[in-house]
This record gives structure tokens, sequence and C-alpha cells, in this order.
């Protein structure tokens, strides 16, 4: 049987793949194609869950569009078998020394990961990532690794990772999300990034992904930061606003979530509460 990832290759080019990470404009990131076994991702995407189905958590306010299902038992076991080897101690120690951050863990409640599914019209402003982990007062996210599971997938669909300036004053790098590839970058307080324009793409596709994040243990809790959406320097006022006002209260949410250990279901159903009532 076929390695999923093929560690004698990317070993062998360690040092290579270091340095570019290291060296990469703005902020640490690589973007690395052909990263799996294609067969093994042929699988796994086949057997990609409908949005529809059970478990899927709705991230929908003014600042993102999309659904995330991280509840591993509603995830098919050919793509928990990418997430585990993604999440394995030797991929672990490899992601490690490619970006110099001793001490990478994965997690294995996959907070705000897992997989990830935007339909069309679907968006995620730009944004700056949490910066604790919600249920582990020690551990401070370091590393975002996302892996694109689109075939076929056309610049005019959209969904572009866009990468930003610390000063958001302009995208230095547009990343389209196609099939194995995979982008993996630090996530400091300024690692700006996100895909702000809706998907455009036809009715019947979506835009898939697996992200995982990696944290380490510190000796002291890191400070905590919700997620930091930002306004691009073309939105209007209105919509800095409504920006601003979104990220104040994911921020009030985020310290409701650690005191009270909630996940991300209980907005979830809440946020589908509300769009229903404006329905009405």
């Amino acid at each position: 049987m076929t390695a999923i990832f093929d560690y004698e290759k990317y070993e062998a080019r360690l040092e290579d793949y270091r340095k570019a990470y290291g060296a990469a404009p703005v902020f640490p990131h690589i973007a690395l194609d052909d990263f799996l076994n294609p067969a093994a991702l042929d699988n796994a995407l086949k057997d990609f869950p409908p949005i529809q189905d059970e478990g899927w958590i709705h991230y929908v306010h003014f600042n993102e569009k999309k659904g995330g299902l991280n509840k591993r038992d509603l995830i098919p076991a050919s793509l928990r078998a990418i997430i585990d080897e993604l999440n394995s101690p030797r991929f672990v120690a490899f992601l490690s020394r490619m970006t110099g951050i001793p001490g990478l863990m994965a997690d294995p409640d996959m907070e705000g990961g897992g997989l990830h599914q935007i339909q069309r019209g679907g968006f995620l402003n730009i944004h700056a990532d949490f910066t604790a982990h919600p249920h582990h007062r020690l551990w401070r996210r370091r590393v975002n690794v996302l892996l694109y599971l689109n075939h076929d997938w056309k610049e005019g669909y959209g969904g572009r990772l866009e990468l930003w300036t610390k000063d958001m004053k302009q995208a230095f790098e547009q990343i389209l999300p196609v099939f194995n590839r995979c982008v993996v970058f630090n996530t400091d307080t300024d690692s700006f990034h996100g895909h702000p324009h809706p998907l455009t793409c036809p009715e019947q596709r979506t835009r898939k992904s697996i992200a995982l994040y990696y944290f380490t243990e510190e000796k002291e809790s890191p400070v905590k930061v919700a997620t930091n959406y930002q306004a691009r320097p073309d939105d209007d006022r209105l919509k800095a606003i409504l920006i601003f006002l979104d990220k104040k209260l994911l921020s009030l949410y985020n310290h409701v979530k650690g005191v009270l250990g909630l996940n991300d279901d209980f907005a979830s159903k809440l946020l589908r509460s509300v769009a229903k009532f404006r329905k009405k």
C-alpha cells in the first residue's frame, strides 16, 4: 500500500523547504503542490460529506459564511486517515523542523478545523487567527496547514487564499485552492489571510479543504486574542464598522466559550436560529 505522505521525498528536501519557508515575504509560509498520495486523496474526496449532513457547524455571520466539520465520528474513514497522517508524530516532527518551531503539537479536537466547505456566495474576510486554544490554557496556536481538495478549480470560481501585508494595505500573494495543494503558514497576530470575495463557482460545486492547526505548550498562558478580522482598503466605512462590531462580538463569544467550555455547535445553532427568524 502506497503511503499517504512520502516522507523520504520531503525529508530529502527539508532544508530547501525550511529556507523557503523562513525567507517567504511578510510572514513565514509555503505552498506545496502534489502534497499527498493523489490516489488516497481522490478516495477521500469521494467520501467528502455534503454540507447539509449531520454535524456540520455553520459559521454564518458578517465576517464569514462557511461550514466546518470536526466531529471525528462523523468524518468518513478515508478522510480520517488523511487527518491522522497529518496529525501523526512523524508528520508533526517534520512540520516542526520545516517551520523552525520546536515542540509543535497536533490538536486532536480539531478546534475550528477539520473539514471546511464553502458554497457559492460563501467567503471568509481577511483576519489573523485566534492565538490560544479555548480549552487548553497553555496552548499557543502557531501553524496552519490547509489542504485543498478541488479538482478542475477554475480561476473564475474565486476562492483564492489571499495573504496580506501587516499594514493591511495590499494582498501580496493569492493562492488558488486547487486539488492536492497544501499551504502552511505561521499564525502570528499579524499573519493576515482569508478569501473575502464571495465564491462564484457553479451551484453544484463547493470549495473543499482540510484545515489543521498546530500548537505549542507554553510555560505561562499565552495572551488570548480572538480571530482578528480586518477591513480592506477598498471597503467602505459602513462595512469597516460592521467588520469591527462583528469582531468584537466574536471576541466576547470566544471568552464565554473558554469560560463555559462550549464548542462551536452552540454558536452554529444560535446563528441558524437567527437566520431563520430573519426570514420570517
